[in-house]
């Protein structure tokens, strides 16, 4: 019986915090998912990024008070733009989902939302966490060790 409470217990957890990746995971994930020089961006810029947006967290989310939208999942892609949450005001839905879907521990929609976002005439300088940790930086070490 407490074998059973304890497993229910991590099973518990473990969907509430979602998945965390380890860098290399993601990194070779998001160059599986077709990101290595997308719209002419580094396999290491998207993995610097991810690092610094949702310290590679699929469920992390995050309450944007500057747009009064939520930025959600891996790649904190906001409500007010990106994604319908059912309650941003006046959210736009550029990429045709519930924001839910950005949760997901399978992040090949997010990575497919990620695409169009970055196709957006702002580009990567959309994501905040790119341009003040990124940017003009030495971002190789991202994927230092990884063998992609």
């Amino acid at each position: 019986m407490k074998a059973l409470l304890l497993l229910g217990l991590l099973i518990l957890s473990v969907t509430v915090q979602g998945k965390v990746f380890k860098r290399c995971q993601l990194a070779r994930t998001l160059k599986r998912l077709g990101m290595d020089g997308y719209h002419g961006i580094s396999l290491a810029n998207w993995t610097c990024l991810v690092r610094w947006e949702s310290k590679y967290n699929t469920k992390a989310t995050k309450y944007n008070p500057g747009n009064k939208g939520t930025n959600y999942g891996i790649f904190q892609i906001n409500s007010r733009s990106w994604c319908e949450d059912g309650k941003t005001p006046g959210a736009v839905n550029g990429c045709g989902i519930s924001c839910n879907v950005l949760l997901q521990n399978d992040i090949t929609k997010a990575v497919a939302c990620a695409k169009k976002v970055v196709k957006d005439p702002k580009g990567i300088k959309e994501w905040e966490a790119w341009k003040n940790h990124c940017q003009k930086q030495d971002v190789s070490q991202y994927l230092r060790g990884c063998q992609v």
